[in-house]
């Protein structure tokens, strides 16, 4: 059965792959293991190779800004918004969060729950899993975020989140499937890294991290060893 909210992990295996009807973590719940090493669970939107750099899925900017489409009151635990000119698919943002960027209750975050599928320019109630603390009038506007953790992809893209590194082969799209934040890994490079640089995101290569050399890119890792073009080796992941 999977957990509802944060419990302590017993039956930790960073090997062990599981679809979604079997799926018994959060999408994004971390362990720590005693050497720093730390994991975090993902869905994946594809296939995933070890020792990949993942990165979170793209934000939808049409659903950023929308408007709450009726009135919620305070301990409701559902707001219903109007998404703009992009559908949304049934849970989607579940695990994922509903922050209030203008309006009352602006600055206020909510965590998902879940949420049916809807059209583009259609309404969408989302179900929270603690109920409001300020109500929500049809002034209220929200922006729907992913979990870092959901559909988690291969890319180029140094503007995204990476999410972290996949453990082990994931075989197929919603799979679920520990990926490592943090601590010692093996990691593809995109280009020669040299020993104690700094890596993040690579620009040409998905999936591989490359030198660090703007305040802008995200950090992911710290080279232990000199990083080779198209060769794995160990670095030490600072993603979190």
């Amino acid at each position: 059965m999977k957990l509802t909210s944060t419990a302590t992990i017993l039956d930790f295996n960073p090997y062990s792959i599981r679809t979604e009807a079997e799926a018994t973590h959060n999408i994004g719940e971390g362990f720590e293991l005693a050497d720093q090493r730390k994991f975090r669970y993902a869905k994946a939107s594809a296939a995933l190779t070890a020792g990949y750099l993942y990165l979170a899925d793209s934000p939808n900017t049409n659903h950023h800004d929308v408007t709450a489409a009726s009135a919620a009151s305070v301990n409701d635990t559902s707001v219903t918004v109007t998404l703009g000119a992009t559908a949304a698919t049934a849970n989607e943002y579940a695990e994922g969060y509903l922050v209030a960027s203008d309006n009352s209750p602006e600055g206020e975050t909510y965590v998902i729950k879940s949420h049916p599928a809807a059209d583009a320019s259609a309404t969408l109630e989302l179900t929270l899993y603690h109920p409001l603390i300020t109500a929500v009038t049809t002034s209220s506007q929200f922006c729907l975020v992913h979990n870092t953790y959901y559909d988690v992809a291969a890319g180029t893209t140094q503007t995204l989140q990476p999410a972290g590194v996949a453990f082990v082969d994931v075989t197929a799209a919603d799979d679920f499937g520990w990926l490592q934040t943090r601590g010692v890994c093996a990691v593809l490079a995109d280009e020669t890294v040299a020993v104690g640089a700094e890596a993040t995101i690579g620009s040409s290569t998905e999936g591989a991290v490359e030198t660090k050399d703007a305040d802008t890119e995200p950090l992911v890792a710290q080279a232990i060893v000199a990083g080779v073009d198209g060769e794995f080796r160990p670095m030490f992941l600072k993603i979190e």
